[in-house]
């Protein structure tokens, strides 16, 4: 899904209530539209949770994301460092 779209569903859902946090593969995108909370991470398109069969790593980037639903200093572009 495209970023942009993505970070302004999440604003509109935030206005909500609902509390919301993404993957983005570029972070350049998400700055500029300043999604609630994004995780950025360093991994080529198509892989947001890192490499194939590595559920450690896949774990990781997961709790990352969970942990930024804690947060209430938004916007929050937080970067995953591996």
């Amino acid at each position: 899904m495209c970023h942009q779209t993505v970070g302004l569903v999440q604003g509109a859902l935030e206005e909500a209530g609902i509390v919301t946090a993404s993957i983005t593969l570029l972070a350049e995108i998400s700055a500029r539209i300043q999604p609630p909370r994004a995780l950025a991470v360093p991994y080529p398109l198509g892989f947001p949770l890192g490499e194939a069969h590595n559920p450690a790593l896949q774990l990781r980037v997961l709790r990352a994301l969970l942990a930024l639903t804690e947060r209430d200093d938004v916007p929050v572009l937080e970067r995953f460092e591996p």
